[in-house]
């Protein structure tokens, strides 16, 4: 074993070597760099991104799912088997039933939606101000119970007798509301809705959506029956259902597909026809994406510090060969072979290390940046990512060279003293 002033006698020797030889060792140690630099910028913006889908998904609801006659994100329904398409629709007496004959379940209610990939634009007006290509939804009071997004941050919600009613009343997401009063309070004005008067009851708390994308902000809430008296060509309805907790989604379901198969006459040995969809969807869809994404970044990655050890090791044989008469001289004057070994493997180390920390310095720098000019892609920076790439460097140093370091040992003092 080395003693620690030997160990550390040899960490002299090959820092010294690596300053003397500043820019061959940054040109060594690059490829390090860049491999390291990109595993732990792409793992922090990813991170960020997972933690802001989590974030987004809560809002919607953990105790909610939805019942749909397709599977999420269809919209192109010509291109769905012959089958799929006769699904029939479904109705507010569903909603009906499965509120009175599900133990489980809390709140059940039927939503109606009208937007552009559904094939109807929307228009609003006031005064002078317009607002183009926002989502119009139908929903009962039931609605922000099972949705918790749409929570109100000026007047209220739509109430049942509205509902009942299918009174001309409107609640505006928050953007749509600045583009169309500016300071103005909305609250109790009239705007016009597809060229229909509507009065404004209430305006929603400020959501952008996934990554600044459609949110609450381009929505506008009407009475659920409203919307079927305007719309009565518009039949696709989506059933939302909450439960008082979420340890019962699991029963709450079960009891949700039961009911639903009776009512539809769906026969035992046949699969559904209609979807049950939890905004948990979204997460998983959105980690399958990801972790193809963080596959991809490790095989370049890989190859970066792949082609940074190779050009650490050819750069350690060169050293090796140029330094000949040097090790010569340390052998003649009492070295070891584990002394040279310890001081030419400590130099590639550190040779890895300082490239690692240098990667590490700059793809921190780079996901703060990029979290900086683009807010919609949120980065959080792991400090197990920090610690794995650390290890990287270290263990790259340590396989590629380690060959190098033998190779260096095992040279006989008399060859060397007389190399030249």
């Amino acid at each position: 074993m080395m003693a620690r002033g030997e160990w550390k006698e040899s960490l002299s020797l090959a820092i010294a070597n690596i300053i003397s030889q500043k820019l061959r060792s940054f040109l060594t140690m690059l490829g390090i760099v860049i491999g390291v630099a990109s595993v732990i910028s792409v793992a922090a913006i990813i991170n960020g991104l997972n933690h802001h889908v989590t974030d987004k998904v809560r809002e919607i609801g953990s105790h909610s799912f939805f019942i749909t006659r397709f599977k999420a994100f269809t919209f192109d329904f010509e291109r769905l088997p012959e089958e799929i398409r006769k699904r029939k629709h479904f109705t507010p007496d569903d909603a009906v039933a499965i509120r009175q004959q599900c133990p489980h379940v809390e709140k059940a209610t039927p939503i109606l939606t009208r937007a552009i990939f559904l094939g109807g634009d929307n228009e609003i007006r006031y005064a002078n101000n317009h607002v183009e290509g926002s989502f119009l939804r139908g929903g009962e009071p039931e609605l922000a119970d099972v949705i918790p997004v749409y929570a109100v941050q000026e007047g209220r919600f739509v109430s049942a007798q509205e509902n009942l009613h299918a009174e001309t009343v409107c609640v505006l997401g928050n953007a749509i509301a600045n583009s169309l009063f500016g300071p103005v309070d909305p609250i109790g004005r009239e705007v016009r809705l597809n060229g229909l008067p509507f009065r404004v009851i209430g305006v929603f708390e400020p959501q952008q959506g996934l990554f600044g994308g459609p949110g609450v902000d381009q929505f506008v809430i009407i009475p659920y029956r409203t919307f079927a008296k305007l719309y009565p060509e518009i039949e696709e309805i989506v059933i939302g259902i909450s439960v008082s907790d979420a340890a019962f989604l699991g029963r709450a379901q079960d009891e949700v597909v039961e009911v639903l198969r009776r009512r539809r006459h769906v026969p035992p040995e046949k699969s559904n026809d209609f979807e049950v969809t939890s905004p948990d969807l979204l997460t998983d869809l959105w980690k399958q994406l990801t972790g193809a994404i963080v596959a991809l970044t490790f095989i370049i990655a890989s190859i970066g510090l792949l082609v940074g050890g190779i050009g650490v090791m050819n750069i350690m044989l060169v050293n090796v060969t140029e330094r000949t008469s040097e090790i010569g001289v340390r052998k003649a004057v009492g070295a070891r072979r584990r002394d040279v070994l310890a001081q030419f493997l400590l130099e590639t180390v550190t040779l890895t290390s300082l490239g690692g920390l240098i990667g590490i310095v700059l793809g921190v720098s780079l996901s703060l940046t990029v979290a900086a000019l683009f807010p919609a892609l949120p980065a959080r920076v792991s400090l197990g990512w920090i610690a794995v790439s650390a290890i990287i460097s270290i263990a790259v140093g340590l396989f590629f060279g380690l060959y190098p370091a033998m190779k260096a040992s095992k040279l006989p003092p008399v060859l060397c003293l007389r190399h030249e």
